[in-house]
């Protein structure tokens, strides 16, 4: 069996919560040895959230440290005591990457000094990923993902506009800044290892999710300058019309009918109604104009249909509706159970759960699951005996709470 894509590549994370956890969990799933150091009092605070089984919370059954944590050896450490940080020297030393979402006023407490540690493995590549990052008059603010997502752009993109100024700013779902702050570190940290193997120096990555977040908000950056308009929620005025979302007798569908001929084919589905051919309606632009008219008279009809019928119908005639699919629907799809998205792992504290697996299929070097998320401080024993630490000096260095 072929080797796995990044086998043979160490990694020490000092992740709290989503964004370096996630980092990091790309490169496990991937083959790295990720190495994952968490605060001997509590741990990671991801270990906090929901959901949790049962709906009873317990520090190894979050189902959020759980899904960002599989594939990686978990150690306790406290980097601020002196024999601590010596200890992450020597992990650090050994390291191709070092990921850590640590903010920038405590990174200094906590040893994350690039120079000192590139003085030690001058090959090392640190990814430091802030919310503001490293430099600039915002660098030392604390922050969100909700704090984060008004930051970057996003909550007002997802915010009234014309026709629907009632509507206030709003964040989606989740930890979704530190998902895509993840996503990004990932790239750029594999990036910095890839020029390191052609020139043989490492280097230090100054990672903001701020700018992360502005940067994957598509055109609407430069709308203002190229087309004067403010790019919000997508509701209230558009230019051509059918494009909006309704509601159908089972669920939510998306109505794309923009072009003519897509149009004249929704139309026939709906059995051609003799108010479709007033000259309201007659082009994409007059059904804009008139579209509060026009979407009167459409929702009764879609109201009556269910979610798949129309889909399949409008698909059938090359019309791009979608469904608005809930999670329930996710878990309950046939096309991801076919493509084996979704891994049942045993936990020895949480048992057996279903989880999202890997995004991408790759031919040679497939997805594999090595181990489940570590329970805290799991892996101490076996990280530090590698490094010479014997069971008696362990049970020292647990006593003192270094790890």
């Amino acid at each position: 069996m072929p080797g796995r894509g990044l086998e043979g590549f160490r990694v020490v994370e000092c992740g709290d919560m989503v964004a370096a956890s996630y980092a990091t969990k790309l490169m496990a799933d991937m083959g790295a040895e990720v190495i994952k150091i968490e605060s001997p009092t509590g741990g990671d605070s991801a270990r906090q959230r929901g959901p949790f089984p049962g709906k009873i919370p317990h520090p190894e059954k979050s189902g959020l440290f759980l899904y960002l944590n599989t594939n990686k050896r978990g150690v306790t450490l406290d980097t601020e005591q002196t024999r601590g940080r010596e200890i992450f020297h020597k992990l650090v030393g050994q390291a191709d990457l070092l990921v850590h979402n640590v903010h920038p006023t405590a990174m200094a407490a906590m040893g994350l000094d690039y120079a000192e540690l590139a003085a030690l493995n001058p090959g090392l590549i640190m990814t430091s990923i802030t919310p503001f990052g490293l430099k600039g008059p915002h660098s030392h603010y604390q922050a969100t993902d909700l704090t984060l997502w008004n930051a970057g752009g996003l909550c007002y993109l997802n915010g009234g506009g014309p026709g629907s100024e009632d509507l206030p700013p709003l964040r989606a779902f989740g930890q979704q800044a530190g998902f895509q702050a993840g996503i990004h570190a990932a790239v750029a940290a594999l990036g910095a290892l890839f020029a390191r193997m052609t020139n043989g120096v490492g280097q230090h990555i100054d990672f903001s999710i701020q700018e992360t977040l502005m940067a994957i908000s598509e055109f609407a950056g430069i709308m203002p300058s190229y087309a004067n308009q403010v790019v919000v929620r997508f509701t209230g005025n558009k230019a051509i019309r059918p494009l909006d979302i309704m509601e159908c007798k089972d669920g939510w569908i998306y109505l794309c009918c923009v072009e003519e001929h897509q149009w004249k084919g929704f139309v026939d589905i709906m059995g051609n109604p003799e108010w479709a051919d007033e000259e309201l309606f007659d082009t994409r632009l007059h059904r804009a104009e008139n579209w509060d008219a026009l979407q009167v008279l459409m929702e009764p009809w879609v109201k009556e249909q269910t979610v798949e019928e129309l889909y399949h119908k409008a698909q059938a005639r090359r019309i791009p509706f979608a469904p608005v699919s809930t999670m329930g629907d996710l878990l309950d799809s046939e096309h991801l159970k076919a493509r084996g998205f979704f891994a049942e792992i045993a936990h020895p504290e949480a048992g057996t759960l279903s989880y999202p697996t890997a995004p991408y299929k790759l031919s040679a070097v497939p997805w594999t699951l090595r181990r489940p998320a570590p329970c805290l401080g799991q892996h101490n024993a076996e990280v530090y005996g590698a490094l010479g630490i014997g069971a008696a000096e362990m049970a020292q260095l647990q006593q003192q709470r270094i790890i």
